[in-house]
């Protein structure tokens, strides 16, 4: 009997009788993203209100683009630990806190900033959390909203991430977990080393410090979902990606001066925690002879007008994973 004939009889006649419908046979589609609405805030800012399925709600991103028509690259730039807090959830905190919008304004680049995400770390976390919610961030990040952005920004399939603290571990997280769907990758003020018990202690303090369960995320310190998730450990996968990597140390610098004081008494600890772990990561890329761009700065505490120049000092990187000019 031919294999389509057998096909055939088994899906209408043997399936039947053992009480399987050919809808059983076959799972239904995963739900598909779709672009619920848009909000054109400038002819060079765009919000896009997206339905994530694997969060279900309506997640909203905002799109620095060209005002000009034709294919161009994406840049995907995550937040902080409150990631648009600051502003209700109506903006990313790179557009509240640093100039952004206008340094980009003449570049043929999409850059993509997520709203919301606090103490989400830009992961699927393994439970939803009574006070954070449910997080699918890594789905949403790398399977969802790419489609949609480039469908509406014209983008041409080459894309970069970056971040800064909470959202650098998240960059360097996602493109060790998506080598191939991410060229370079910047992280600013970011533990890039969650293999010690210090540096996973500090990661599961952040999730705590906005009220959340840290073992709903990776689980509890021992989980191995710890393991995937450490760039550390999986800094192989980084091999031929454009990296820079910046920290301060925690002393004060110049746009310390007269700064409150929870800039020096929370700022200057987190910052030196970033020195640190900069320092393991480094070495790791180091001994396995992976190229980077490294800065340390000899100053600086943990506060965004460090970030807006360590993204100035990241653009040639992040430009040439590009394949762009990095005027």
């Amino acid at each position: 009997m031919p294999r389509r004939t057998i096909a055939v009889f088994v899906v209408t006649v043997l399936l039947p009788l053992l009480g399987v419908t050919a809808a059983h046979a076959d799972p239904p589609a995963p739900a598909v993203a779709r672009l619920d609405h848009t909000e054109h805030i400038t002819d060079r800012r765009t919000a896009l209100f997206v339905y994530s399925p694997s969060m279900n709600r309506v997640v909203q991103v905002q799109v620095l683009h060209p005002s000009w028509q034709g294919p161009r690259p994406t840049l995907y730039l995550l937040d902080g630990v409150s990631a648009g807090a600051e502003s209700d959830y109506r903006e990313s905190t790179w557009t509240q806190k640093t100039d952004i919008v206008d340094f980009f304004a003449d570049k043929n680049v999409n850059v993509v900033l997520p709203v919301g995400g606090t103490a989400s770390y830009y992961t699927d976390w393994r439970n939803p959390d009574p006070v954070l919610g449910t997080n699918r961030w890594e789905t949403f990040l790398t399977r969802e909203l790419p489609p949609i952005v480039d469908a509406e920004f014209s983008g041409n399939g080459t894309d970069a991430i970056g971040g800064l603290s909470m959202g650098a571990t998240g960059a360097m997280s996602l493109i060790t977990r998506h080598p191939d769907l991410y060229e370079g990758v910047a992280a600013l003020s970011g533990c890039l080393d969650t293999s010690r018990d210090s540096t996973r202690d500090s990661v599961r303090g952040t999730v705590a410090y906005k009220g959340g369960n840290p073992d709903n995320m990776w689980g509890a310190p021992g989980d191995p979902a710890w393991k995937e998730h450490d760039p550390y450990v999986n800094a192989e996968a980084l091999r031929g990606k454009d990296i820079f990597i910046s920290t301060g140390n925690g002393l004060p610098g110049p746009y310390d001066l007269g700064a409150t004081s929870d800039v020096l008494t929370v700022g200057a600890p987190l910052e030196a925690g970033a020195f640190a772990c900069t320092i393991t990561f480094d070495r790791r890329l180091r001994e396995l002879r992976i190229p980077a761009t490294v800065e340390y700065r000899p100053w600086g505490t943990h506060s965004w007008r460090y970030w807006q120049d360590d993204l100035r000092s990241a653009w040639p990187t992040l430009a040439r994973a590009l394949g762009l000019s990095a005027r």
